[in-house]
């Protein structure tokens, strides 16, 4: 199945994806690609913001579009891979699952809450700090979490 039609279905069975992506086996080479596609969609999403800023400010946007480039595409993916092996480490400890399906579960969850982050970013560039803004913020979070979760349920499931 196509990543866009993958990244719908999670909205409807999360669970049954994530059980799907993670069939097919350890390959790290699409765990990574689908980690940098999330942090370059997040990237991506902090451009209407910026652009904001820096028009508010009256300064040059690129030094800001650097510091969002260095930060998303560079520094996060080390932050999320730490973050995939703390959870893989607590997973172990209650009979958990493989370092794999536990960093999938994580990157997977990223990408599919992209459509929520990219409007989120829309809403930050045009309408601004506030209420909207703050609640698809929390939505996204709250999708984040709830996919996340999920998808560490299917790998200790299937591990299991």
């Amino acid at each position: 199945m196509s990543v866009t039609r993958d990244i719908l279905a999670t909205y409807r069975r999360p669970k049954s994806v994530a059980l799907r992506r993670q069939a097919d086996g350890p390959r790290e080479d699409r765990a990574l690609a689908v980690l940098m596609s999330a942090c370059i969609v997040i990237f991506v999403a902090q451009w209407p913001r910026l652009s904001r800023e820096a028009h508010l400010e009256q300064t040059d946007i690129m030094p800001l579009i650097g510091g969002a480039l260095m930060g998303w595409v560079f520094m996060m993916p080390l932050v999320f891979y730490a973050l995939a092996f703390v959870t893989q480490i607590i997973l172990k400890a209650f009979g958990g699952t493989t370092g794999y399906k536990a960093r999938m579960a994580l990157f997977w969850a990223l990408l599919a809450c992209s459509p929520i982050i990219l409007f989120q970013g829309l809403i930050a560039g045009f309408i601004g700090p506030g209420l909207l803004n703050n609640i698809f913020g929390f939505l996204w979070v709250a999708a984040l979490l709830s996919f996340w979760f999920a998808g560490l349920s299917a790998a200790r499931e299937e591990t299991a």
